[in-house]
């Protein structure tokens, strides 16, 4: 019980602190340095989130392939259909970071 207390002591503090970076430097923009970073990390979260799902998907399909290899043509119409649709929200996603991310 005490180390949850001294968990949410020490957030309100860090929470408590951030005004103290609301200033900025010779009218600079200060927040404006973490919007590549951010674009970055969405962009790689989206990317391994797709590759995962298409993973997935092909594992699937294999898997009804080797069970049942006659159902091959509407397994393969399937299967492209899919990882196409899963390949856009990675494509979705590089275009929205690109209209977002404005050069500083």
């Amino acid at each position: 019980m005490k180390k949850l207390q001294y968990l949410f002591m020490s957030l309100a503090a860090m929470l408590l602190a951030t005004p103290a970076f609301a200033q900025d430097a010779a009218g600079g923009h200060p927040e404006n340095q973490w919007i590549p970073l951010a674009a970055a990390l969405g962009m790689a979260i989206a990317a391994g989130l797709c590759g995962l799902g298409q993973g997935k998907a092909t594992a699937s399909a294999t898997e009804a392939l080797a069970r049942n290899p006659g159902a091959r043509p509407g397994i393969f119409i399937f299967l492209i259909l899919g990882l196409a649709f899963i390949e856009s929200l990675a494509l979705f996603t590089f275009v929205i970071i690109f209209l977002k991310v404005k050069p500083l």
